[in-house]
């Protein structure tokens, strides 16, 4: 550290350096003191609110008084006690005003065991009240199906009301009235259109705010916690499961500064009720149910009944890396040249690994002084990563958009569905700002590559990527991917001929679909289809075959997160019914005897190249007009479409 903006604090008589503009209670976390607190969030701005991390400045010029630390930064040479009779029952007191009108309801709230005011109230609260007057009772408000309130709780924290302004973007939440006609509420008394609003119940100190599809379910004590990750959109937000005996009880987020910092979406954290519902338990062949092993073998059969260029491997949005490499070990065995993980058409150029990733790295997003977005609403297909962007944006950093991608919570200027080629000719308007930038950045998202031209604005992407986008040791070329099993299938090499050559290929007789929930099965009807997946849904209902697979918090499997980090998720339940990992089912398939850790240690990730690869020449394009084309946020895949909770989400916003 530079010892120059350093600042020298005694903290109870410990000598600190603390870097200068932090503020007080900040310092005391780097000295290792600890300060209760309500209202101060190291992610929010400071509201000075709940006055618990009081403290008393010892410095001659000081005014003899408990100062709120949270509020206060730090100065050379200052002198600290947190622990003095001042302080202590200066601290009483104001933990005997905010417990004046919360209810005596500990033993029924779900916010028993984790709960911020009880722990705070022992340890620095008084043994007895001398309140005798008549508590204030607010009615609770109503906040969707996700949030339940009880607003008599409410100490006025306003860490909500925060977080919904400054990193979610909206103003849905505010407070009303002043002094004891204070309360928290929606502007107008309807549920709350965010993306991330479940994340204001962790925020929530004192129980006011609970998970509704938790509540009266289980006390936190009573849970196996899990650490794992996510796999509803391709972020990779890390989040611990909450389990009792077979059933995952609840989703909550891990901190991953890298990542989603603390904050999950709310596809991530309530569609777990999705993973116990239309579930396939058991094999079946011609739908008849029957044993795991006789469908495999029947399943080996069909495949050797055909001629390789008779079959079709299709791979979908939610395989693991160990089945992605486990299915091209099967291609390649086979001989089968027709097979594709890009099932949504997507054209994505796989010449080099930098081509498809989130090259910046999500963590980054906010050093950006410039953004261009292409073909993607980020809001809708990765609300963390549109976090960030917001971040950026009160940061002072522009933001364009290649067509209108709607509201985004913040600020962006509409660019012609043409000014792609008219960038890449330097005869934009933005083209002056690329070249001062120092940290532009680009994100391409899939809807522009969706369609017959895709290909061609990959690769005028990927030019104007190598022109302005990659400066110095600054690479601000991202593609955003929508599914959590995209990039590690294309590592794996499964790109193949792309979707549309497969389905209207009249020659293909067998198709082995693995997690393809997602494909118009209508163009699969003449075909003899060997389903590997987890619920039974339109594909697994024509399937001829069909092997019952795990879902994620069933296993241990790697995926690779759109910027390419490689995270793993945790066996958090016990597999159903007759369910394998999708890996074992395929290796059964070609009768290899393997464990995953040798499957692991045979996994080869492409060589990643200091620059994008451009494989064509570059013609004149437009990116299509931007319709937002994930129709409903809240059913994106085949466990959030299988969620009562999604479901009842979807129909108070429509």
């Amino acid at each position: 550290m530079d010892e120059a903006k350093l600042a020298k604090v005694i903290i109870d008589d410990i000598e600190v350096l603390v870097p200068t503009g932090i503020n007080l209670i900040q310092a005391c976390e780097i000295a290792g003191v600890e300060i209760p607190r309500f209202c101060y969030h190291e992610r929010l701005k400071i509201a000075g609110n709940c006055r618990m991390c009081l403290v008393e400045i010892l410095n001659p010029k000081m005014p003899p008084k408990p100062v709120a630390s949270c509020a206060i930064d730090v100065s050379d040479g200052m002198i600290v006690s947190t622990k003095s009779e001042m302080v202590k029952k200066a601290r009483e007191g104001v933990m005997e005003f905010l417990l004046i009108n919360h209810p005596l309801d500990c033993p029924e709230c779900d916010q028993g065991g984790e709960c911020d005011l009880q722990d705070q109230a022992y340890s620095y609260g008084k043994d007895r009240s001398y309140y005798k007057e008549k508590r204030r009772i607010v009615e609770d408000k109503n906040m969707g199906v996700l949030i339940r309130t009880n607003m008599t709780r409410c100490i006025h924290c306003t860490r909500c009301v925060r977080f919904m302004e400054d990193i979610a973007g909206t103003t849905e939440i505010g407070t009303f009235g002043r002094g004891e006609h204070m309360e928290i509420a929606t502007f107008l008394e309807q549920t709350i259109n965010s993306e991330l609003s479940g994340n204001i119940i962790d925020l929530c100190p004192v129980g006011a705010l609970t998970s509704k599809p938790f509540s009266y379910t289980a006390r936190s004590w009573e849970l196996k916690k899990t650490d794992t990750i996510d796999i509803m959109d391709a972020v990779g937000s890390n989040i611990r499961i909450d389990s009792r005996g077979f059933e995952v009880i609840r989703v909550l987020p891990r901190i991953n500064d890298e990542i989603n910092e603390e904050w999950i979406s709310d596809v991530a954290r309530f569609s777990y009720d999705g993973l116990k519902y239309q579930r396939i338990d058991s094999a079946y062949v011609d739908a008849n149910s029957v044993s795991i092993d006789f469908a495999i073998n029947k399943s080996k059969e069909l495949l050797t009944s055909v001629k390789s260029e008779q079959i079709a491997v299709l791979v979908g949005d939610l395989v693991d890396v160990e089945t992605a490499f486990m299915t091209k070990k099967l291609i390649d065995k086979m001989g089968i040249s027709n097979y594709e993980c890009r099932i949504d058409g997507a054209k994505i150029d796989v010449t080099n690994r930098n081509n498809y990733l989130f090259n910046s790295g999500i963590a980054n997003i906010p050093k950006a002084d410039l953004i261009l977005l292409v073909g993607t609403n980020p809001r809708l297909e990765a609300a963390i990563i549109n976090s960030k962007i917001r971040q950026a944006f009160l940061n002072g950093t522009q933001i364009f958009s290649i067509g209108d991608a709607g509201d985004l919570h913040y600020k962006y200027k509409i660019l012609d569905n043409n000014a792609l080629f008219e960038i890449y000719n330097d005869k934009h308007q933005i083209c002056n700002l690329l070249k001062v930038a120092k940290n532009p950045l680009m994100i391409l998202g899939q809807q522009a590559i969706l369609t017959n031209e895709g290909d061609d604005i990959m690769q005028l992407c990927l030019q104007l990527g190598k022109k302005y986008f990659i400066k110095n040791d600054w690479n601000g070329y991202n593609m955003l991917h929508r599914v959590a099993g995209r990039v590690g299938a294309l590592d794996a090499g499964l790109a193949g001929e792309g979707i549309d050559n497969i389905l209207n290929n009249k020659n293909i007789k067998v198709v082995l679909a693995i997690g393809c929930d997602e494909i118009n099965v209508q163009q699969l009807k003449d075909k003899s289809v060997i389903y590997v997946g987890t619920h039974g849904e339109e594909l697994a209902q024509m399937a001829k075959i069909i092997l019952p697979s795990c879902c994620y918090s069933e296993k241990e499997a790697f995926f690779i997160n759109t910027e390419g980090s490689i995270q793993k998720t945790q066996q958090a339940v016990p597999k159903i019914g007759d369910s394998m990992n999708d890996w074992e089912i395929i290796a059964r398939l070609i009768d290899e005897n393997i464990s995953r850790h040798e499957i692991v240690n045979m996994i080869k990730y492409p060589q990643i190249k200091n620059d994008l690869e451009i494989s064509s020449s570059i013609k004149e394009c437009q990116v299509p007009a931007l319709n937002n084309d994930i129709k409903n946020l809240y059913m994106s895949n085949v466990i959030s479409r299988a969620s009562a909770i999604m479901a009842k989400r979807i129909n108070e916003l429509t």
